[in-house]
């Protein structure tokens, strides 16, 4: 019977061992998942910037009004006809 005992305390041991220390341990399997949680949120991230990309690419391929509007913001370019007015100064003073 002490033989037995003897035995089954080794293999608890072990297997404690196992748990803690071994190959696939405990405390790397936690470390995994906070990596995994960490990696999916920038993932979602990059899924909605790609979104937004594909959406940007659509609407300049599918009519003028985009690719006007993205030449205006940066290009500076105006329509035939039109005056640009350039506002340049400080802060902006309340009107009476």
């Amino acid at each position: 019977m002490k033989r037995f005992l003897f035995v089954l305390i080794g293999l608890l041991g072990v297997l404690q061992y196992q748990l803690w220390c071994g190959v696939n341990n405990l405390p790397g399997s936690v470390q995994l998942r906070e990596q995994i949680a960490l990696q999916q949120e920038g993932n979602a991230k990059l899924v909605a910037r790609n979104q937004v990309l594909r959406e940007e690419i659509i609407d300049l391929r599918s009519g003028t009004e985009a690719l006007e509007e993205r030449a205006r913001n940066e290009l500076g370019m105006v329509k035939e006809g039109e005056t640009f007015f350039r506002v340049v100064g400080g802060s902006l003073q309340p009107a009476n």
